[in-house]
C-alpha cells in the first residue's frame, strides 16, 4: 500500500523536492550575502540598532518577501494538489474498489495515504520554513515585528500545523465532493479563508491582551508612530497617538489622547493649540500631563502563541481525519 501511494504521488513529491532544492540554493546564497552585510552594518553599532537598517531590508526585500510568501502558499498548494486528489481521484475513477477487493481494508487504505502524504507535506513545509527563518533572521531582528501576520505564519512551528491541516482538509473535501477539480478549488478557498480569519479573529484572543496606560512624555513622543487628529477637520477632530513597544503586537494603530482627568482631547480642547491642524509641538505636549491607553500582546508571548496556534491546527487536522474516516465508512459502506 505504501508503494502504491508513492507511485501515485511520486510526481508531486519530486516537484516539491525540486522546488525545495531551488529555494535552498537561492536562499543560501542570498543568506550568506545578507549576513556579510548585516555584520558590516552592526559592527559599529552595539545591539544592532542602526539607522541604516532600512536600507538593508530594502536591498534584500525580494528574497525576504518571496521566501515568506512561499512558506504561506506551499501548504495551500499541498492541500489542493496532494490532499484533494487523495480520495476524490479514486472515487472518480472507481479504482478504490479494486484495491479493497485485494484484501486492503478502507481503514488501512486511508491511514496509509493520510500518514504518508501528510508526513511528507509536514517535512517539506518544515524544511522550507526553517530555511526561510534562517535566511530572514537578521532582517527579522531589525524589524522587531514577529507578530506581523505574514511573518508569524511563515516562521516557527505554525507552518507545520498549516501543512497537516491542508492535507486533512483537502482529503475530507475530496471525499464529500467526489470531484477532484471541485475539491481542489474549495480547498484553496477554505484554506485561504481560514488563514485570513485566524489572525484577525482568533490569534489576538489566544491570551488576554495586556492593558496599559502610557504617559506621553518626551521619550514616548519622540518615538511615536502616529500623532495627530482624526475624524472631522473641525474642532471635534479627535487627538490620537500611536506608539510601538519593541517586539510586541499592538492591537490598535492609534489611541485617543487623554488629559489628567481622563477626558478625550480634540482639536478644540488640546492644550497646545498652534493655530493650525498640524500636531502640536512635542515640547509642549511633554509637559501637559497627557496619556493614552493601549492594548497589546507582549513580545514574550510569541512562542506560546506559536504553540497554541499549532495545537489548534493539529486538533482541526485530527477532527477532519476522523470525519473523513467516518465518511469513508458511512458513504461508501
Amino acid at each position: 500500500m505504501t508503494w502504491l501511494t508513492w507511485r501515485q504521488f511520486r510526481a508531486q513529491f519530486l516537484v516539491a523536492a525540486a522546488v525545495l532544492a531551488a529555494a535552498t540554493a537561492f536562499l543560501l546564497i542570498s543568506g550568506l550575502d545578507l549576513r556579510d552585510k548585516y555584520h558590516d552594518l552592526t559592527s559599529g553599532c552595539p545591539g544592532g540598532g542602526c539607522a541604516d537598517g532600512n536600507q538593508l531590508v530594502d536591498t534584500f526585500a525580494f528574497p525576504y518577501w518571496t521566501g515568506t510568501a512561499l512558506v504561506i502558499v506551499v501548504p495551500a498548494l499541498i492541500g489542493a494538489f496532494w490532499g484533494a486528489p487523495l480520495i476524490a481521484r479514486e472515487l472518480e475513477t472507481g479504482t478504490y474498489r479494486l484495491i479493497w477487493n485485494q484484501g486492503i481494508g478502507r481503514g488501512r487504505w486511508l491511514a496509509v495515504k493520510l500518514l504518508l502524504v501528510g508526513a511528507t507535506a509536514v517535512i517539506i513545509t518544515g524544511l522550507l520554513s526553517l530555511l526561510v527563518s534562517w535566511f530572514a533572521s537578521p532582517l527579522d531582528h531589525l524589524n522587531h515585528d514577529r507578530f506581523n501576520p505574514l511573518l508569524f505564519a511563515s516562521r516557527g512551528i505554525v507552518p507545520l500545523g498549516y501543512a497537516a491541516f491542508a492535507v486533512a482538509l483537502g482529503s475530507c473535501l475530496g471525499l464529500f465532493l467526489r470531484r477532484t477539480v471541485a475539491a481542489m478549488a474549495v480547498t484553496l478557498a477554505v484554506f485561504a479563508a481560514v488563514q485570513v480569519l485566524v489572525p484577525l479573529a482568533v490569534r489576538p484572543h489566544l491570551e488576554q491582551p495586556v492593558h496599559a496606560v502610557v504617559a506621553l512624555d518626551a521619550a514616548t513622543l519622540r518615538s511615536a508612530r502616529t500623532l495627530g487628529f482624526t475624524g472631522s477637520h473641525g474642532s471635534s477632530a479627535t487627538f490620537v497617538a500611536g506608539i510601538d513597544m519593541p517586539g510586541a503586537w499592538m492591537l490598535s494603530d492609534t489611541s485617543p489622547v487623554r488629559d489628567s482627568t481622563d477626558r478625550t482631547l480634540t482639536f478644540g480642547t488640546q492644550p497646545c493649540d498652534n493655530g493650525n491642524h498640524e500636531p502640536p509641538s512635542e515640547n509642549c505636549l511633554a509637559h501637559a500631563n497627557l496619556h493614552i491607553a493601549i492594548d497589546y500582546q507582549p513580545a514574550d508571548r510569541y512562542w506560546p502563541f506559536q504553540w497554541i496556534e499549532t495545537a489548534i491546527f493539529l486538533a482541526l487536522t485530527a477532527g477532519l481525519a476522523a470525519l473523513t474516516t467516518w465518511g469513508l465508512r458511512r458513504r461508501l459502506g
